[in-house]
């Protein structure tokens, strides 16, 4: 068995998110650490809601990041097996990076705090939007978004798994090549509830603007080899881990090429942790052959302890 994890980002959360893992040693604990982090109640908001003020990305992106880091220092508290290699979705990949022992949680929590700001002021609301497109593959969806943009961004943002395919930009582009996809045979393209169009050109100046938080965070090298979104390559050392983070913003998340380099690289089983199963749906469809597991609550957390204890 070898052994992979990967962490959830961005569209997992939900209000009582945490709920479901009444029970685990660590959970009440670590979520009481990001409140800490970020001097504010965020593990409230995330039991209770509201759902709007949820999700909202400054709140989004550190709520993640925590229920991410909740499940794994409940998996490592419960004696479960250590990866070989880590992978985040978006957002995941700073859990990823906790993981590896790159960065500290507490300061990670500030940076993905900075990091949801920086984009959240980057393209004021109603400008942008992201949609997703069913149906095509990569050098189609490619060809559709260089026509439609006519002038303005629409780009692939995230490249989830064959045939699944986020996109975004500036709002009226995002809709010209949602037209124009399905066209060419999407079957479907659906604009989603986000108004910060991750993964774009729009995001550059975000991405300058972070990079000053990133440059004050401490860094350490890799303890676990950690697959970045924008390269799908290894993580180096601190300063080129800082360089792909702030890249990271702009560039799309190479979600199914990543899945596929853990594959390559002999990974057998793939455990998602933290809420929601968006990124086991997605490994079974990129590598099938590889056993995926989800800890989206306790008894899935108990049931791939069983099969994983280390």
């Amino acid at each position: 068995m070898k052994l992979a994890f990967v962490f959830p980002g961005q569209g997992s959360q939900s209000v009582g998110m945490m709920a479901g893992y009444a029970g685990l040693d660590n959970i009440d604990e670590t979520l009481a650490a990001a409140d800490a982090a970020l001097a504010s109640p965020l593990s409230a908001l995330m039991a209770n809601g509201p759902e709007s003020e949820l999700n909202i990305t400054t709140n989004t992106q550190p709520a993640m990041l925590a229920s991410d880091i909740a499940v794994w220092n409940a998996w490592v508290a419960a004696g479960g097996a250590f990866p070989s290699l880590v992978a985040g979705h978006s957002l995941g990949e700073y859990a990823a990076l906790v993981v590896a022992g790159v960065v500290k949680f507490p300061d990670a929590m500030k940076l993905v705090k900075a990091r949801a700001e920086a984009m959240q002021s980057a393209v004021p609301a109603g400008i942008g939007a992201m949609a997703a497109v069913l149906g095509l593959e990569p050098d189609q969806l490619a060809k559709v978004c260089e026509q439609a943009a006519q002038g303005e961004v629409v780009s692939m943002c995230n490249l989830n798994a064959p045939g699944q395919i986020v996109i975004g930009g500036h709002k009226a582009a995002v809709e010209r090549a949602m037209a124009a996809a399905k066209e060419v045979g999407a079957k479907r393209a659906l604009l989603l509830p986000m108004s910060v169009p991750s993964h774009c050109e729009l995001m550059r100046p975000a991405a300058e603007q972070f990079a000053n938080a990133l440059n004050a965070t401490n860094f350490a090298a890799p303890q676990i080899g950690v697959i970045h979104n924008a390269t799908v390559d290894v993580a180096g050392d601190a300063a080129a881990i800082r360089l792909v983070l702030a890249e990271q913003i702009f560039k799309p998340v190479r979600w199914i090429e990543t899945i596929q380099k853990m594959a390559a690289h002999g990974v057998t089983h793939i455990v998602e942790c933290g809420p929601g199963k968006v990124l086991s749906g997605m490994v079974k469809r990129i590598a099938p052959e590889v056993k995926c597991y989800s800890l989206s609550d306790k008894a899935a957390f108990d049931a791939a302890l069983t099969e994983l204890k280390g």
